[in-house]
């Protein structure tokens, strides 16, 4: 009886489990203890230590829970985002997520990666045929 009652709640968990994998997304960050914001909702199991805003060039740091942007000449770190972005809804920004890159500087990655986002890849000189 006792072993019946055991296999019970052993299939019992089982199913329990993979109900809560196949009902949303799964994250994972080098974090576990602390769930990622609330406008961060993935479809799927990724590892992912940053998140990119490029209307903002606001990067978010999963593992750090801290927004990285340039202020002046140089990156900051900060928890809140100061005054100038209070008003940025988050939620409905469009974001990227930065795969693979798990460096605790993000400047060699910006440089890298956006430096030249929003350029065009013409020449500049225009021709008419």
């Amino acid at each position: 009886m006792k072993t019946t009652i055991t296999q019970f709640y052993r299939g019992l968990t089982t199913i329990f489990l993979l109900f809560l994998v196949g009902c949303g997304p799964v994250v994972w960050t080098a974090s576990v203890e602390h769930p990622p914001p609330a406008w961060f909702y993935p479809n799927r199991l990724e590892v992912v230590r940053y998140v990119y805003f490029p209307e903002f060039s606001i990067y978010y740091d999963l593992t750090a829970r801290t927004y990285i942007y340039f202020d002046g000449v140089v990156w900051v770190r900060r928890t809140v985002l100061p005054p100038r972005y209070r008003t940025l809804d988050l939620r409905r920004a469009r974001y990227e997520r930065i795969k693979g890159y798990r460096n605790d500087n993000i400047q060699p990655y910006h440089e890298e990666h956006n430096a030249n986002r929003g350029r065009s890849n013409r020449s500049g000189v225009r021709r008419n045929n």
